[in-house]
């Protein structure tokens, strides 16, 4: 039989074992812990479950390790308190809805792989599985089944069994699947920060795109994003082959695609390996790439008959404004919004400038400038995002080689950063706000930024050299009128 003790600090076990000898209680491994064990997943956390009132077993624990602090996260009427010691997190649980066994307390969990106990005693070599739901015959075929009545005990079980799919490589079982398509409008009783923790696993797992699809056959994400559904039936232009709503899922799994191989897309190019190393990048990559064209419903508009095609002007500003207002009721952070909501708003910006391009056979640095000023840290998230978009792009229309125009613009830019762009950026400034009051006698203000940020552009394409051609270049452009400023 399995250790189950070996990835816990032999300390634990010894004090868990002294406070069932102390209290004279039985305490009794749960939950995911022991789902973890026997998949061979390591774990830092311990799920104890006990009769009755745990915060004096949580205490008497924290004695007998010499330390550690203690959390209450109870949200119901049911009590849970964590013992935190040296990064290890051990949370104590009273048998649910005050049963008096733990055969009740584990017909009263989410999922049979869940509903799973083992005894804790003395013996490590003696194992006992206590699985009244036949939880171990579901983990070894892979399924997740819901215990009777979860759903509707807390409707965010729901959610989760999705997010066990996503993360475990599982499949739901029909009749669960069925129950939750009856079950699904119960999700709207379910606290916003729940669902954006479980939607957050499920987009940081390897299967989002094949998870979400199956949450659309439920019928639980329409009502999770009813945003996203506007685009159902909302044909577009020759240049794509599916509707909006098709188009934003094809995003969505040709993003997993290039950030599972990005070399094949993007070969060898650092900054992208860098970036999507990054904490939340993945994450935000797709939900950009499924929420890109939120904003084309409202945007739509239809040319007189027979002139011209259906358009959608601004639709990628539009649907940043739509996807903010999502995020705020969804809780999301201001960082995440704001990463996410960018590449939305910017989604478009490497397909105008692929046309210029192709038009004149290159760009001017200061495209290349202005794309690095706006894209920021997420100049490689944005072009792995039209890169997504466009691999989900296939109509008749559509441009030959697209995706190569991409990849040698994405080259381009970079290139252009690397030479021109960062020695400005890392260089000394040429001249500062206070030369702007002494020299010009000006006022701080937005004039301020826009004329250093012109100056930085001017350094860039080399019409400013050192500080006295910067101080003349100022000079000339103060002189014009604004509309007539050279650019």
């Amino acid at each position: 039989m399995r250790n189950f003790w070996a990835s816990s600090p032999p300390e634990i076990l010894a004090s868990l074992l002294r406070v069932t000898k102390r209290r004279g209680v039985r305490l009794f491994l749960v939950g995911g812990t022991v789902r973890d064990w026997l998949l061979g997943r390591a774990t830092n956390d311990l799920d104890i479950a006990a009769a009755g009132p745990v915060r004096p077993l949580a205490e008497l624990l924290r004695q007998e390790l010499g330390g550690g602090a203690l959390v209450d996260l109870s949200a119901t009427d049911d009590e849970v308190i964590r013992v935190v010691w040296h990064g290890e997190q051990i949370d104590f649980s009273s048998f649910r809805a005050g049963v008096p066994t733990i055969e009740e307390d584990l017909s009263l969990r989410d999922f049979t792989l869940n509903a799973l106990a083992v005894p804790l005693t003395p013996d490590k070599a003696a194992v006992e599985i206590l699985d009244p739901n036949g939880g171990l015959a579901d983990l070894q075929a892979r399924r997740i089944r819901h215990c009777p009545g979860a759903f509707a005990a807390d409707p965010v079980r729901m959610l989760r069994g999705f997010r066990l799919a996503a993360t475990l490589d599982f499949v739901i079982e029909p009749e669960t699947a069925a129950e939750i398509r009856e079950k699904a409008h119960l999700i709207g009783r379910v606290a916003a920060e729940r669902i954006t923790y479980e939607m957050r696993i499920i987009f940081g797992s390897d299967r989002t795109a094949e998870t979400l699809t199956a949450m659309d056959q439920s019928g639980l994400l329409r009502l999770l994003l009813p945003e996203l559904y506007e685009g159902e039936g909302v044909e577009q232009p020759e240049f794509h082959h599916l509707d909006v709503l098709g188009h934003s899922f094809l995003a969505l799994e040709m993003m997993e695609k290039i950030i599972a191989e990005p070399g094949s897309f993007f070969a060898g190019d650092e900054a992208i390996t860098r970036y999507l190393e990054e904490e939340n990048a993945k994450v935000s990559l797709k939900w950009a790439a499924l929420l890109h064209d939120i904003g084309k419903p409202a945007t739509r508009e239809f040319p007189p008959e027979g002139q011209g095609r259906v358009t959608f002007y601004r639709h990628d500003e539009v649907g940043r404004e739509i996807f903010q207002r999502f995020a705020e009721r969804c809780r999301w952070s201001n960082a995440d919004t704001e990463r996410t909501g960018g590449l939305i708003a910017m989604h478009m910006h490497p397909f105008h400038l692929c046309n210029l391009q192709l038009e004149r056979g290159r760009i001017t640095r200061r495209a290349a400038v202005k794309l690095c000023r706006r894209a920021g840290r997420d100049l490689p998230g944005l072009f792995l995002l039209a890169m997504a978009d466009s691999l989900a792009s296939k109509g008749e229309k559509k441009p030959e080689r697209m995706e190569e125009e991409l990849t040698l613009l994405y080259e381009t830019v970079r290139q252009t950063y690397l030479e021109f762009i960062e020695p400005v950026l890392r260089g000394p400034r040429l001249i500062t706000g206070r030369d702007l009051i002494e020299q010009f006698d000006l006022t701080p203000g937005p004039l301020f930024t826009e004329l250093l940020a012109e100056l930085e552009i001017a350094r860039v394409e080399g019409a400013v050299v050192d500080r006295q051609t910067a101080l003349s270049w100022v000079a000339e452009y103060l002189r014009h009128d604004r509309d007539e400023r050279p650019v």
